[in-house]
């Protein structure tokens, strides 16, 4: 197999979450958050640098408390006399942000803003909703303009507290347009907060409204609420990048692109912080992820990997969100926000799945009334983002994320997801032939496919499947792969099929298998391909239309002529055909079925002489030979069985079984004894005279070269005057439905039964004679055992009270224990069943028997 070896513990290890140090210690997103109290000396606006000190607080302190020696940045940006900067600086400063922005995406991009007005028109609601307003504060409006900064930032402490405590009206029973009416009307008010420097006031309304975000009460408005609550925020994270990069401003030139953290003085960075700060000190997870994720960009002002350092921690604060929606929506967020190329930090939204099965989402669902597949479109605008990030300008990895994805989409949705999958791996990997270089991962593609969908009249009928097969140009690698296919058909496949859209995909699938195979190939893969193509044929049934049936079989033939086995299953299953259609007729042939049958056996008899196993040939000879002679195809039985007796002379001395060599006596004995227990219930031929196949199989007995020290020769006569004598009954043993017999036929004629005598005649005689070659010492003992063996057949079949056959028996007797080579347990045995015999009726001549055979010890 050319599969990328695999170590699953280090691949373990590699997929696992990135562990981030934390300057918190054991950092919770819900922990309340320890600051450091740091005191400052007062700077002037020019960005003179000052000394700072820290001591570390044991106890949770308020970040703003460090300043509440009048040191607050914001307040002394306030007072300031420096002008504002014009218009003008702002629209530059637009521009260069967006300047800035620009090498991280191309116009290949589809941005945000695009898919707003989607989003907005798509997810709308008509129920009634609820939304909290900030009423303000009046707490501080007495204070004189001669207070200290420290009250006045201690009032704004105050006002943050009173945010958190309830300073709200809650609106109810709104409209949709009354609430995005609202929601406008906020950030109305946070543009004028924040032109009017209360910045206060502006965090205030942005925590405010990023609450609003936990709310999923009406829940199919989800999706537009969060465009329009983003939309607040991020008009929050420009003023205050803008605010902070306008600080840095030295004689109206502004920071140059792509600017570096010491490029920026240290009140811009005093500034940057105490936002943090701020932000940090907000307690509900959700508004603290939002509000600081809207300014992650400013973390450029204070590190070059700040924003680096702060994903992760921002991705693993989402995991205390709840709600899977809330959290999908919150990293959709994150992405928007974050440069792309970090977005692999913040994409682990599918473990967020496991939670929509749960009871809190399902009882959620039951009381909005909303099913379960309307309830995952919501899904789509965050999750279409952000697959939308992470996949721009992916690297040659695509097939490496491709082989995982696939599993994902077979798991959780349908055919058409899959197809899609499946052509966008073909769009990737065509061009270059770029293929050449990932079948390990293509393979695992398909492995996976089949491990998911083994619905085989589903599978293919996933468009792009096959083409998704045909870029295995390697021929190792797609018989490969072709194999793991036919094995998951075979284990998963219960019921036959007729579907041509499986059968015409597996037969090529099979035709792929086969015509690999070549002179090189070893027996072993022969044998398993094989295996597989046989498995497929069997499970094809056009049930009662048995032409049909055939035709398969026929075309099945000429595809896989190359695999020795497959032919021989497909002879079987022919005959087996031909076997239901005598059932069906229930053994009476129409003109029509007639015609069938014969058709089968003719389709057995061309295709038995390709086989180069010969006992493979001559047992196929028989089998179709007996199924023909049990449709009444005499003239085709005797065909086959002409074949048989003209095959038994090639049959080699030594055959390979196994792998090793082995003398073919056995099989070749094996083979014959089944051979004539066929032969009692064929009919003589009019035309061949008497016994005409028994006469010819004897002959080429006769003339076929045993091997010197085999008794094989005569154990298969002995077993001829096993047939001989069950032909000269009166009615034989057994008998083929509406086949006459010889019993039948000639119906105990004396001439034919002549016949008959005589041959027992010749062949006794060839088995004294050679029982008389076995009399030299070293023969003795299979001497013995032939003779004991030859007298046990006369007793079982001879008729005893003719003298000639009595005195044999008793001579054949003695033999056996001449030498001391005779097995005295089996001779005592056999007597007494001599003896138990002799008081039956009719058999009172095995008394005088009894009296002639002596037992002789072996001393």
């Amino acid at each position: 197999m050319h599969a990328r070896s695999r170590n699953y513990v280090s691949e373990a290890e590699m997929c696992k979450l990135e562990s981030v140090p934390l300057d918190f210690g054991d950092y919770h997103p819900l922990k309340p958050i320890t600051v450091t109290e740091s005191k400052t000396k007062k700077m002037n606006r020019k960005g003179s640098t000052s000394s700072t000190s820290s001591s570390s607080s044991s106890s949770m302190l308020d970040p703003l408390s460090s300043v509440l020696d009048g040191t607050d940045p914001l307040s002394l940006f306030a007072a300031a006399a420096d002008p504002v900067p014009t218009t003008a600086t702002m629209d530059s400063t637009r521009k260069k942000r967006d300047k800035d922005d620009s090498p991280a995406v191309g116009s290949d991009f589809e941005p945000w803003s695009s898919k707003r007005g989607e989003i907005l028109a798509r997810y709308t609601t008509t129920e009634k909703l609820s939304i909290n307003l900030y009423m303000g504060s009046e707490k501080g409006k007495a204070a004189t303009t001669g207070s200290a900064v420290s009250e006045k930032v201690r009032t704004r402490l105050e006002e943050l507290d009173d945010l958190e405590e309830g300073s709200q009206k809650e609106l109810l029973n709104l409209t949709q347009q009354d609430y995005m009416n609202r929601i406008e009307e906020l950030n109305q008010s946070l543009k004028d907060a924040w032109s009017s420097d209360q910045k206060v006031k502006a965090l205030k309304i942005v925590i405010q409204c990023s609450k609003l975000l936990s709310d999923t009460t009406v829940i199919q408005f989800y999706p537009s609420k969060f465009v329009l609550i983003t939309d607040i925020l991020d008009t929050f994270g420009k003023l205050v990048y803008e605010r902070i990069q306008s600080m840095c401003v030295d004689n109206r030139v502004s920071l140059p692109d792509n600017f570096s953290p010491e490029c920026v003085n240290d009140t811009a960075k005093e500034t940057c912080l105490n936002w943090f700060f701020k932000i940090a000190s907000i307690r509900e997870l959700i508004p603290r992820f939002y509000v600081e994720a809207a300014i992650l960009k400013c973390n450029k002002f204070l590190s070059k990997t700040g924003i680096s350092e702060c994903l992760p921690r921002l991705t693993s604060m989402i995991r205390g969100i709840g709600d899977p929606l809330v959290a999908v929506y919150a990293r959709a967020y994150l992405c928007r926000v974050a440069p792309i190329k970090y977005l692999f930090t913040t994409t682990c939204f599918c473990l967020l799945f496991q939670q929509i099965h749960g009871d809190t989402v399902q009882n959620q669902l039951v009381v909005q009334c909303v099913e379960i597949p309307l309830y995952l479109t919501l899904y789509s605008p965050a999750i279409d983002w952000i697959l939308q990030c992470i996949a721009y300008r992916a690297p040659e990895d695509y097939i490496n994320c491709a082989e995982v994805w696939v599993e994902y989409t077979c798991r959780h949705f349908t055919k058409r997801e899959v197809n899609t999958v499946l052509a966008d791996v073909i769009k990737h990997m065509t061009p270059d032939r770029a293929f050449e270089d990932a079948y390990p991962q293509l393979q695992s593609i398909i492995q996976k496919v089949i491990t998911y969908i083994y619905d085989f009249s589903l599978l293919f009928s996933v468009e792009k499947f096959l083409p998704f097969l045909d870029m295995f140009q390697k021929e190792s690698v797609r018989v490969e792969v072709c194999k793991c296919i036919m094995e998951s058909f075979i284990k998963h496949q219960q019921e036959s099929t007729k579907d041509p859209v499986i059968l015409n995909a597996l037969l090529h699938i099979c035709k792929t298998m086969h015509d690999s195979v070549n002179a090189l190939t070893l027996e072993d893969e022969k044998r398993m391909l094989a295996t597989l193509i046989n498995g497929f044929i069997k499970m094809v049934s056009f049930g009662r239309d048995f032409e049909q049936q055939l035709s398969f079989y026929v075309e099945a033939r000429s595809m896989f002529c190359n695999l020795e086995p497959v032919l021989v299953q497909l002879i079987h299953s022919v005959n087996q055909l031909a076997m239901e259609t005598r059932k069906v007729m229930k053994g009476n042939h129409s003109r029509k079925t007639a015609a069938f049958v014969r058709a089968c056996v003719a389709f057995c008899f061309i295709t038995i002489p390709s086989l180069s196993s010969i006992f493979t040939r001559l047992n196929l000879y028989l089998h179709s030979g007996q199924v023909a002679l049990a449709n009444q195809c005499l003239s085709q039985a005797d065909a086959f069985f002409k074949a048989a007796v003209s095959l038994v002379p090639e049959v080699p001395k030594m055959i390979s079984v196994d792998g090793k060599m082995r003398p073919s006596d056995a099989f070749l004995l094996e083979f014959l004894c089944n051979f004539f227990s066929t032969l009692l219930v064929v009919p003589d031929h009019p035309e061949q005279g008497v016994l005409f196949l028994v006469r010819g199989l004897l002959n080429v007995i006769q003339d076929y070269t045993w091997e010197d020290n085999s008794d094989d020769k005569i154990r298969i006569y002995t077993n001829v005057l096993h047939l001989l004598s069950a032909m000269t009954q009166e009615a034989y043993i057994y008998h083929v439905d509406k086949v006459d017999s010889n019993d039948t036929l000639y119906g105990g004629d004396s001439k034919f039964l002549t016949e008959i005598n005589k041959l027992c005649e010749t062949v006794i005689a060839q088995i004294l004679d050679h029982l008389k070659t076995l009399g030299k010492e070293e023969t003795l003992k299979r001497q013995s055992q032939l003779a004991l063996y030859f007298f046990n057949t006369i007793l079982a079949h001879g008729d005893l009270r003719n003298n000639k056959l009595n005195q044999l028996s008793v001579n054949l007797w003695n033999l056996a224990q001449k030498h001391g080579f005779a097995d005295t347990k089996t001779m005592v045995k056999t007597l007494e069943y001599i003896k138990r015999r002799s008081n039956q009726p009719e058999m009172s001549h095995f008394t005088d028997l009894a009296l002639r055979l002596p037992l002789q010890s072996r001393t």
